[in-house]
């Protein structure tokens, strides 16, 4: 036994240290093979791999006779529910598979059977749970194999294989069981779901008097069953002791058992003897994503087990010795029992807390955060500044009223409203007149400032909460409370804005778009948002009071906020007179009793967030390849700055879990960083592989974290999470066995604060410049949280979004709480170019209304028209039969010095270059004497078309320049022109056309 403990904690070690055997994934298997014992049967992993299509699992036999069937008792004790509905599959050691099977009983414990075998006396492999799928990037789909087909009656009658079957009867070579195997250590059973009997645990069950029994685990065996006890549980009995080694500056997890073996046990509370300030049960509450505190309900059901995971902040300057606390269980309705906790404290100093190491389960800490949860400013804003009623930050500011309402919005020195916002309730007896009782500021910081109105009528009393941050958000909470039986008519919130304000608009309902007159929407779909505006001044308004406020996904799709939606009798419309456009949201009519109160929830966002910054559009160019995150040396040539390392590759192969390869992708980052590239990473929250180091911790927490669902996907997931899970990712990795399965997260979670902890944990670590993140679903109170923990590891690191048309009329409308935090959009998957309105592109592709720039994606984009907004695909993306390459363009941009330029856009009434057709759109790049025209047209036909050149607004003499449209492969011809000649262009395309001075 002692040299059988000592192996299996090789193993372990072996299993943990992942980053390094994924470094060389092909020699992750077969380079520790171990022997493990249950009741003298071995437990082993293959010693190479066997075609996945017969299962993760196998039972090798030895046929020591020559017979023609063969008795064979295999004492699996699995932990699927439906073991007789999976094939079996019986195997030489050539791999020739056996015809005939005879099933005497296949069940959870057991599985008994008799074969022929057909090559003689020899070794024997039996598959019983193979399964046949496809696999795909994105999804797995297939299933086990159903039961195999009835054996050849003349077989089992010359055998005498009678039913039911007397094995003490039969004349049947009896297999001797050599070993259970499973593909890959991944894939194991082993030891902690290797299952008792129920044999076995009714005797535990009826052994004593105590109504549930505790086990106390070390963090090497994740607890993973709730419905079945392991058989190591049986043979190390119940205990109240629990003994470990730690290094000082560990925080150390362990975990406790609960089994509740004759009755539930209701509301578990955890005490301590000592140490009450540096142990922790995570099961049994924390730190939310908000940083408040929290507690959670544990019940454990008759019959069940719930694992509680502890962990103990041991400070560096802990003495060596023994480290001791007593762990007291106390459910609501039972005795309370006791586990001592003794921790053997060694010499050695963990610089980093155990995290480099995940077996350590040392990070599980995380899930308390706080990190970025403060009210720090970040660049490239500046602190909030209060004078009166007014409040200004970075190019904006609003003027309060008595009600604590907007009185005025500015943004880069423009008026957006044309009256003061109005909250209005309305009852039978008309609009309530509310009389302001007192407004006063409730907190200054630089990063934040709060207020408080107080207002009523006779009907109603208002409680107005008012926060503004420094990115120019405005969040609002107002509390309409009856003062006697009312009925009303009406709550809206009408927001009166100048009329040349009001050009562009999009949400609810609408795609990016010139602002209708008059519209009327009723809620439906992932719709709870608008935006209105101009380039240079505008808001966005998002009705909030939902469960989930986040970004409306196709996965992510609650209902609409309650006091708006209100059964649909509520809704949002625009009016218009001469000079204004009014948006108004409104609930409809309520019925309310004396005191009842009714909240109303809605954010304000003042657009532009941030200047533009065109020197960084042209500068930082991406190189975005998908599987192969690597350029070649040549391709920096053509002067790309920033990768993307998007998952399922080598470098971070495991969706939102770029903790495994963490060696080979310090050596990636290393390298690029030596020839002038950032590198930014795949990393988000909304599924999670399978490969997380965690993971039984996490479904620990019931649906806390993992979301809930039927089930079901690849059959690793099958096999280990078993029941209660949502299938999401699916991705083989090239060279990687072992398959990135991920499951949904439940939305906000204590995952956040870990996800914050682990981009600072790989800014610091592995030197990452930022993210890449892709049609995630967290708020903007999470954006905030990146840019601050980054910016404070590493200041100059990269946000850029991706999202996908295909979610909601537009991603622009979903994301835009995040533009402040951003660097970059890449809004473009689904989106058809040629078929997009000029105000289409402004508003959901360009970014530029918001301050922002982007790259183009569907189909490589239109060249043409991108250039109109600064606009290429990303290299080296591709699409088949698509010129998508954007190099011939660079060089044009570089030649010219297009970083260095003014973008002067169609849209700006001051650009100098026009076209004399209002379907053809010109902006134009100024620099010193020099410019570059992006022409595009939107005409359905082919179009000639005059440059009207302001030339005095230039300070060019038109005597002195050339106009040339330069060689672009792909794009246009070489070809000069006149200052006044005709100009042909295609429809949906353009021309890049060059003024410079004459040589």
């Amino acid at each position: 036994m002692k040299n059988f403990k000592i192996i299996s904690l090789v193993l372990v070690l072996f299993v943990f240290c992942s980053a390094a055997s994924a470094q060389n994934p092909k020699q992750l298997n077969g380079k520790i093979k171990q022997v493990k014992k249950v009741q003298n049967i071995p437990y082993n992993v293959a010693n190479s791999l066997w075609n996945q299509d017969l299962g993760n699992h196998r039972a090798e036999i030895a046929v020591n006779s020559v017979g023609k069937a063969v008795h064979v008792l295999l004492p699996w004790r699995r932990r699927d529910v439906n073991s007789d509905q999976k094939r079996l599959i019986v195997t030489d050691k050539q791999g020739n598979e056996m015809k005939n099977i005879y099933r005497i009983d296949i069940n959870r414990e057991s599985g008994e059977f008799v074969f022929e075998p057909e090559s003689g006396a020899g070794t024997y492999f039996v598959y019983y749970m193979p399964f046949k799928g496809k696999k795909g990037n994105g999804s797995f789909e297939g299933d086990y194999l159903k039961p195999e087909i009835a054996p050849e009656q003349t077989w089992v009658a010359k055998n005498d294989i009678s039913h039911p079957f007397n094995l003490s009867k039969s004349k049947l070579v009896e297999a001797k069981l050599i070993q259970f195997q499973s593909r890959t250590e991944f894939d194991s059973f082993y030891p902690m779901e290797v299952c008792a009997t129920s044999s076995e645990v009714n005797q535990l069950t009826n052994s004593g008097n105590a109504n549930y029994l505790l086990f106390p685990e070390d963090r090497k065996y994740p607890i993973r069953m709730t419905g079945d006890l392991p058989q190591r549980w049986i043979q190390n009995k119940p205990s109240s002791q629990f003994k470990g080694t730690a290094k000082r500056n560990e925080y150390y997890a362990f975990q406790i058992g609960v089994f509740a073996a004759k009755e539930k046990l209701e509301n578990l509370k955890v005490s301590y003897s000592n140490y009450q300030d540096k142990i922790i049960c995570f099961n049994l509450g924390g730190i939310d994503s908000e940083g408040k505190p929290f507690a959670k309900r544990v019940d454990v059901p008759k019959g069940k087990v719930q694992a509680l995971w502890f962990g103990i902040d041991i400070p560096e300057d802990t003495p060596t010795g023994e480290f001791l606390v007593d762990v007291t269980i106390q459910p609501e309705n039972e005795k309370p029992q006791k586990v001592t906790v003794s921790l053997q404290i060694e010499e050695d100093v963990l610089a980093d807390r155990g995290d480099s190491e995940p077996w350590r389960h040392s990070r599980l800490r995380w899930l308390n955060s706080t990190l970025g949860i403060n009210d720090d400013v970040v660049a490239p804003y500046k602190p909030l500044t209060v004078k009166d009623k007014t409040i200004s930050c970075l190019m904006r500011s609003i003027r309060l009223n008595d009600l604590g309402l907007i009185d005025t919005m500015i943004s880069k020195e423009n008026p957006v409203l044309n009256n003061p916002m109005q909250f209005i309730v309305e009852t039978d007896n008309g609009i309530e007149k509310l009389l302001a009782k007192s407004m006063h500021f409730t907190k200054k910081s630089d990063g934040v400032v709060s207020w408080l109105a107080e207002a009523s009528s006779t009907n109603v009393a208002l409680t107005i909460n008012g926060t503004m941050e420094f990115d120019g958000h405005i969040g609002y909470a107002i509390k309409v409370k009856a003062l006697k039986d009312i009925h009303i008519k009406n709550v809206r919130l009408e927001m009166p804005v100048k009329k040349k304000i009001a050009q562009y608009f999009m949400g609810m309902g609408l795609d990016g778009r010139y602002c209708p007159e008059n519209y009327d929407w009723k809620w439906k779909g992932p719709q709870d948002s608008y935006w209105i505006g101009i380039v240079n001044a505008g808001f966005h308004c998002e009705m909030r009071g939902a469960s989930y406020s986040g970004p409306l996904l196709n996965l992510y799709h609650p209902e609409p906020p309650a006091s708006w939606y209100n059964q649909n009798k509520g809704g949002f419309k625009i009016s218009s007179s001469a000079n204004e456009i009014v948006t108004t949201s409104y609930s409809g009519e309520y019925q309310l009793a004396a005191n009842q109160e009714l909240n109303f929830e809605f954010a304000i966002l003042i657009t532009p967030v941030k200047e533009l910054n065109t020197n960084d559009q042209f500068t930082n160019r991406y190189y975005h390849n998908g599987n192969l995150p690597a350029p070649k040396m040549e391709d920096l040539k053509s002067g790309i700055k920033v990768t993307n390392v998007h998952h399922a590759n080598p470098v971070n192969p495991y969706i939102n879990y770029p903790f495994v390869a963490v060696d080979t992708m310090k050596n990636f980052v290393k390298k690029w960083h030596e020839n002038g590239l950032k590198v930014k990473i795949y990393y988000t929250i909304r599924e999670l592989t399978n490969q997380v180091a965690e993971i039984w911790a996490l479904r620990s927490l019931g649906n806390e974290i993992l979301g809930e669902g039927s089930g079901g996907g690849y059959p690793w997931l099958q096999e280990h999470y078993v029941d209660n899970y949502n299938v999401q990712w699916f991705t083989p990795i090239a060279g990687y066995e072992a398959c990135d399965a991920a499951v949904i997260t439940s939305g906000q979670s204590r995952w956040y604060n870990y996800y914050i902890e682990g981009l600072n944990w790989l800014v610091k670590n592995v030197d990452i410049d930022g993210l890449y993140l892709d049609d995630v679903s967290f708020d903007r109170s999470m954006l905030k949280r990146m840019r601050k923990v980054m910016d404070a590891a590493k200041p100059g690191c990269l946000l850029d979004l991706h999202s996908n048309t295909g979610f909601s009329r537009g991603p622009a409308i979903q994301y835009a709480e995040y533009f402040p935090f951003i660097n970059k959009l890449w809004f473009g998957e689904s989106f058809i170019y040629d078929k997009m309105t000029p105000e289409n592109w402004m508003v959901e592709v360009s970014g530029i209304p918001f301050g922002l720039m982007g790259d183009m994606l569907h189909g490589g984009g239109n060249p043409w028209r991108g250039m109109v907004y600064g606009m290429t695909v990303r290299y080296p993306w591709y699409t088949e039969g698509v010129n998508c390459d954007p190099r011939e363009i660079w060089k044009v941009w570089d030649s010219f010095g297009i970083a260095d330029a003014k973008m002067m856009g169609y849209w700006d009434a001051l650009c100098p270059v026009k076209t004399d057709n209002p379907n053809v759109l010109a902006t134009a790049y100024v620099k010193n004497g020099k410019v570059l025209i992006a022409l595009a047209s939107w005409a359905s036909s082919k179009t000639d078309v005059k440059l009207v050149i302001d030339w005095k607004a230039l300070g060019i003499n038109p005597e002195k320049v050339t106009l040339s449209a330069p060689e672009i492969a792909g794009f246009q011809t070489s070809k000069k022109y006149g200052i006044n000649e005709v100009i042909t262009v295609e429809p949906t395309k353009g021309w890049l056309i060059l003024i410079e001075p004459s040589k």
